[in-house]
């Protein structure tokens, strides 16, 4: 199944759907992971991003074929629903799925690849990046946006939000890695922090993003600030301890060989 976005401008219906046909030999890595691979692609004036995703096990398979929306899918259909409510995103360009009879098997996502000056991860690793107390409560600005849009973006971690730098200095954010979201008539101030809490460990910018949202939202910076650093510590207790399990399951299996 191929479906294409013709409001966008980048490219024609044909020509995207044969880049995505020759996946495997045009392109260059962007993102070469175990489970997805990125590739770029130069076209005219444009860079144009294509996600592969992985076949799923057999299982999923036969879920994804007749039950479930594929990530490609998924990732397309929340973009346009993004941008539809001023939410920024790259451009969606189109989607394919690979079927069978019975079976579903890989899925490719089109994008615009933007060219962007920072990751919100770099907020976290870079506490001398300029203006970086700036670009942080602009940003609780744009998550404020989205949790009044009654959105819950469930992958939003530090490497899912590009930040650009216009020519007036104005920062803009845009969310990527979109198949997991959820919609709602609104989001509780609990489940809106809880949102928030894989952003970062540390508590400054916590405590920055707390008094933040508690301006916009006419709220108790302090009630904020406990409710948010408690999900963010119960976060990172549960990812220390996946990480423990997993580095003492691959010392047991590398003993037992």
């Amino acid at each position: 199944m191929f479906r294409f976005n013709d409001k966008q401008t980048f490219i024609d219906e044909q020509q995207c759907f044969s880049l995505i046909q020759n996946f495997s030999t045009l392109g260059r890595n962007f993102d070469d992971r175990k489970r997805n691979q990125i590739k770029l692609f130069d076209w005219e004036q444009s860079v144009l991003n294509i996600k592969s995703f992985k076949k799923p096990h057999l299982f999923n398979r036969f879920i994804y074929r007749f039950f479930r929306k594929s990530k490609a899918r998924r990732s397309f259909e929340y973009a346009v629903y993004l941008l539809e409510r001023g939410i920024g995103t790259p451009q969606p360009i189109a989607y394919y799925e690979e079927l069978s009879a019975f079976l579903f098997g890989k899925s490719y996502y089109v994008s615009e690849h933007l060219k962007y000056q920072y990751l919100y991860s770099d907020l976290v690793q870079n506490e001398n990046l300029p203006n970086r107390e700036k670009i942080l409560r602009e940003f609780v600005h744009f998550c404020y946006k989205i949790h009044e849009a009654g959105i819950e973006f469930k992958d939003h971690t530090p490497g899912n939000t590009l930040i650009t730098v216009d020519d007036s200095g104005n920062y803009h954010f845009y969310l990527v890695d979109l198949n997991r979201m959820s919609f709602r008539k609104q989001m509780s101030i609990k489940a809106r922090m809880k949102n928030l809490s894989r952003l970062t460990p540390q508590r400054e910018m916590v405590r920055v993003m707390a008094e933040e949202y508690a301006l916009i939202s006419n709220r108790d910076p302090e009630e904020l600030f406990r409710i948010l650093w408690k999900y963010t510590e119960d976060f990172q207790r549960g990812f220390r301890r996946k990480r423990k399990f997993k580095t003492t399951l691959k010392s047991l299996v590398g003993k037992s060989k």
